[in-house]
């Protein structure tokens, strides 16, 4: 089995391709012959060691792959064997080989790619649990999204586009723009020449917004919460904030913390305003996540949804996509290839 390792902490330079023994799927769990695994976030703040989830270096992380079915643990029908499909896992996703339960391996249409079912789990996931089971967004209501250009910022805006009379607003730099438009969003702003928050209250004369879905974190969340409307719901569901640069910044980690507001029961109750907090990683045996798994393979069948796929690298070039998403060059998806 060839993997993608984080040795250490530190910068893209501590990934390493290594070869080792090929897993073997226990009682009730599937192997997969990997074609395509998706990266996220959250793959960069665990090499960093930002990530308090991850597993202790060396390891493997990631959270999504496709690819063909090619051995089965006891108790599951050997009839899978060969059969398309895309699985969650949690960690050790960056390699050629993965077993997951078999609850956890889900078909995929003949004319999905491998590369567009890796790029579906997590940021599909996580945008359809924020909008429709944490904010439960409704007809005509409002919707900032942060790093509209991100895997799972296009996965918002499509997703929006499902519901009825739905305005969206996206932050991204304006080259992005283009992209998250034809993705259907409403009001693109671009952060690094305008302020977010004085740009969407002009648009909105003075109003705000219905829902702020924010993976910034620190002031960000605080300048999320005063844009919204009364009933407005601000998720959490990130803190990218808190990482710089290529390796961990204890001075920026403790400056970001500072900024973080406080909201209590009586200050909710008295702006009427909900804050909740989405981790995927943490809802593994909820019964909701194959359900949603489920209704977003049938929206891609619909054509609602389509991942956009940024790039591919094969395992060799790890650092590279570490890097692609570490510096926001991306526009949806960053695939790994073995």
């Amino acid at each position: 089995m060839r993997a993608v390792w984080i040795s250490r902490h530190g910068g893209p330079e501590v990934l390493e391709l290594r070869e080792s023994p090929d897993r073997v799927p226990i009682a009730g769990e599937v192997r997969i012959r990997a074609a395509a695994c998706g990266m996220n976030f959250a793959e960069l703040t665990a090499r960093q060691g930002l990530y308090p989830d991850a597993p202790k270096p060396p390891c493997v992380v990631g959270y999504e792959a496709a690819g063909t079915i090619d051995a089965v643990g006891a108790g599951v029908d050997r009839g899978l064997i060969g059969k398309r499909v895309v699985v969650l896992s949690r960690f050790g996703a960056h390699a050629d080989q993965v077993c997951v339960p078999n609850a956890y391996a889900f078909p995929i249409p003949g004319e999905m790619s491998f590369e567009e079912a890796a790029a579906i789990p997590v940021n599909y996931l996580t945008a359809y649990q924020m909008l429709f089971r944490v904010a439960s967004i409704r007809p005509g209501e409002s919707v900032l999204i942060h790093m509209a250009a991100g895997g799972v910022g296009l996965a918002v805006l499509q997703l929006c586009r499902t519901v009825e009379g739905i305005v969206t607003f996206g932050t991204a730099s304006k080259s992005k723009h283009e992209v998250i438009r034809a993705n259907g969003c409403t009001h693109p702003i671009d952060y690094h020449t305008t302020d977010y928050f004085m740009e969407i209250m002009r648009l909105t004369n003075g109003q705000g917004v219905d829902v702020v879905l924010d993976a910034l974190g620190g002031n960000d969340w605080r300048k999320g919460y005063r844009l919204l409307r009364p009933a407005g719901r601000l998720v959490a569901f990130g803190f990218t904030n808190m990482s710089s640069g290529s390796t961990r910044n204890i001075w920026r980690m403790i400056r970001q913390l500072v900024t973080v507001p406080l909201f209590t029961p009586m200050g909710l109750m008295d702006k009427n305003r909900s804050v909740a907090g989405v981790n995927l990683g943490h809802l593994w045996d909820d019964p909701f996540l194959p359900v949603a798994m489920n209704r977003l393979m049938i929206l891609y069948r619909e054509g609602q949804i389509k991942p956009h796929i940024d790039s591919s690298f094969p395992f060799a070039q790890a650092a590279q996509a570490h890097l692609r998403l570490q510096e926001g060059k991306n526009i949806g998806k960053v695939v790994l290839v073995p």
